[in-house]
């Protein structure tokens, strides 16, 4: 007797993805079970999906990255699971190396895959991106979202840890100025972090990190090689950072305003 097959659920949150979902949702069809978790996508990602028989769409509220993905994860009935984000396609490669890992010795709980990126068709090959790798590949009853991140989520992993040889392909970069939103939200959430850490604003840094980080990108991470297409993610990179540091300069004076009126009236009361 042979040895049974693992189950894998493929996991996948959307918003306005349609272009991209397609590709994704072909890429992972190896999978036992599709969960798609969508946050009112207004683009047709969300009637494409309905028209899609393997996938369990549900419509749940975002309100950051790392609790939308614990959410997905809960979703899961099977214990393997797959988690790609819309713009990621897995490729045959690294299809049967999932499924080698899975159904073979199940060495560790938990699978880092590195990712090459691309820039509309083009192959972005440095421009800090050369080194990236993130969990992908996991036991669902061995791992958890860390609640201190809210973008950039990570996992804490209850066992050991490997990686696989073969990468996803993420189509980070469609056009200009859906790349650009993309970095400022994630500025604003970055600075939702540091308001949680009681971390505060500093003009010195509004300035210094993103001008830092550009020339980190450009120059030590060989983003100058990219051509002009690493001129623009290393600007729209840095510009995440200039984002996160006005954001958090918005929620202080937001938190200050209610304390400030509270005490004028505790002080008119007062006299």
């Amino acid at each position: 007797m042979g040895l049974k097959r693992e189950k894998i659920s493929a996991l996948i949150i959307t918003f306005n993805e349609i272009g991209y979902i397609e590709n994704c949702l072909k890429s992972v069809g190896f999978a036992d079970e599709i969960i798609v978790v969508d946050s009112y996508s207004t683009d047709g990602t969300y009637e494409y999906l309905l028209s899609q028989p393997k996938v369990r769409l549900i419509q749940h509220p975002f309100k950051n990255y790392t609790a939308q993905k614990a959410f997905t994860l809960a979703q899961a009935n099977n214990d393997w699971v797959v988690f790609v984000d819309a713009d990621e396609v897995v490729t045959p490669a690294l299809k049967h190396e999932i499924l080698d890992t899975v159904n073979g010795s199940k060495e560790h709980v938990a699978y880092w895959f590195r990712r090459k990126f691309m820039f509309q068709q083009k192959r972005l090959r440095f421009s800090g991106w050369q080194t990236d790798k993130n969990y992908r590949l996991f036991r669902k009853s061995k791992v958890r979202f860390s609640e201190k991140r809210i973008v950039h989520e990570t996992l804490v992993v209850d066992g050991s840890t490997g990686i696989l040889d073969s990468k996803l392909t993420h189509y980070c970069y469609r056009n200009f100025n859906n790349y650009k939103e993309k970095m400022l939200c994630y500025g604003r959430l970055k600075a939702k972090e540091a308001i949680q850490k009681n971390k505060r604003f500093n003009f010195v840094l509004l300035l210094f990190k993103p001008t830092f980080r550009f020339l980190y990108n450009y120059i030590v991470r060989l983003g100058v090689l990219d051509g002009i297409k690493g001129i623009t993610v290393c600007y729209l990179n840095a510009l995440s950072d200039w984002e996160r540091y006005l954001e958090l300069r918005r929620l202080e004076q937001a938190n200050k305003l209610p304390a400030l009126k509270t005490l004028r009236r505790t002080t008119h009361q007062t006299i």
